[in-house]
């Protein structure tokens, strides 16, 4: 997939293009219908299949008080949104020019002078230019003149729920830990990544040695505690069931800032210092307490150890 940082820098012969416009925060499922009806839409007039979005929630300029964390960085975006065979995204800085520019600029500009656009896609609740002027409405009395048609894609639900898919629906389930619904309304696993660095290396005197990820992951980590997980080594390729401990170790009360570790199960001489992992999270075991003594908290992280096999393995043999 082609990125663009700037309209600027896209081709003068590189369209026709068909465009779906959203923040595409997490690349839900919600968002992944939207591309998948914009690839659709592009085979049928043989338009190239372009993802237009934004360095940062608009919020982050526009009502900073207001603004949510991000559910995943803007590169783990771009990642997310090539592995669904686009063939570009636009990612345009959202500052102080893009959001003084009107709607029917942004238009002109940037789908039509740019992109050369001859389909839009977009939300139903998708909003664009100065003081969110722009919407579904707008863009279908645009689309005559300026050579574009416009197809609204409907809110998607996951089976057995009534509320639409949404970032901030993520968002809530990751901060309640709840994992294995998150993944369903993402339609993908949920997962952080990070370099490898240094701990206290508490857990290997324990006999439960971890890979600890660096503070600077790519993704809004799930709440404190226990998980059933996977440690991808992006390095050698290969996946490791994990007993994964999101928190800052109550137990001990000296880790300042939360830590992603994983332990990997029946692995206890690896060497992952260094190594660029993804840390995948399959189910939620417990909430993060503080216990009464490191003989207490052992015996619990032989248990924790236990049951991420059991899930992940189906076996609670060694």
């Amino acid at each position: 997939m082609i990125v663009f940082r700037d309209p600027a820098q896209v081709p003068a012969d590189f369209g026709p293009s068909a465009v779906a416009i959203g923040k595409f925060d997490g690349v839900h499922a919600g968002h992944r219908e939207v591309i998948s009806r914009l690839q659709a839409d592009a085979a049928t007039t043989g338009a190239r299949a372009v993802a237009v979005t934004f360095d940062r929630n608009p919020l982050a300029l526009l009502r900073p008080d207001l603004c949510p964390d991000n559910v995943v960085s803007v590169e783990r975006k771009l990642e997310l949104l090539g592995e669904l065979g686009l063939d570009a995204t636009l990612v345009l800085a959202f500052d102080e020019a893009l959001a003084s520019l009107s709607a029917e600029a942004f238009v002109e500009q940037i789908l039509v002078g740019a992109l050369q656009v001859t389909a839009v896609l977009v939300g139903e609740d998708f909003r664009f230019g100065h003081r969110g002027a722009g919407t579904p409405d707008l863009l279908r009395e645009l689309g005559p003149r300026y050579g574009f048609t416009v197809d609204v894609v409907e809110d998607v639900y996951i089976e057995g729920s009534d509320r639409r898919v949404s970032s901030s629906w993520v968002r809530e389930l990751l901060a309640a830990g709840d994992v294995r619904a998150a993944a369903q309304v993402l339609g993908r696993s949920v997962d952080v990544r990070g370099e490898v660095v240094h701990g206290l290396k508490r857990g290997r005197e324990l006999g439960f040695p971890t890979a600890n990820l660096s503070e600077r992951v790519d993704a809004f980590v799930p709440a404190d505690g226990v998980y059933a997980g996977w440690l991808v080594d992006h390095d050698t390729g290969i996946r490791h069931p994990a007993a994964v401990s999101v928190g800052t170790n109550p137990t001990f009360d000296d880790v300042l800032v939360r830590q992603v570790e994983a332990h990997v199960i029946d692995e206890d001489s690896l060497d992952l210092y260094e190594h660029d992992v993804s840390v995948e999270f399959v189910e939620r075991l417990r909430g993060m307490v503080a216990f009464n003594g490191i003989e207490e908290l052992m015996t619990q992280m032989a248990a924790d150890v236990v049951a991420a096999r059991t899930l992940l393995l189906g076996s609670s043999e060694t």
